[in-house]
């Protein structure tokens, strides 16, 4: 099995403290639960009809609204 080394910031040190926790279970858990995340938009993206210029309207349009809602 391979492994991976992760550094944790300064602001989530307190997760070291934690007792009774198997990280290895969590952190796989994680990853797989991302791994389908990802392979589920990538079937959502094959199957799409939008052109890149839908998509790049539609984000532009989220962009606009999120800075109108967060900039007041």
């Amino acid at each position: 099995m391979e492994e991976i080394r992760i550094k944790i910031p300064p602001e989530m040190k307190f997760i070291g403290r934690v007792p009774d926790i198997d990280w290895s279970v969590l952190f796989n858990k994680f990853v797989k639960a991302k791994i389908e995340e990802i392979n589920r938009l990538k079937k959502g993206l094959l199957a799409s009809k939008l052109t890149k210029k839908d998509v790049e309207y539609f984000s532009d349009e989220i962009n606009k609204s999120l800075a109108e809602k967060y900039l007041e």
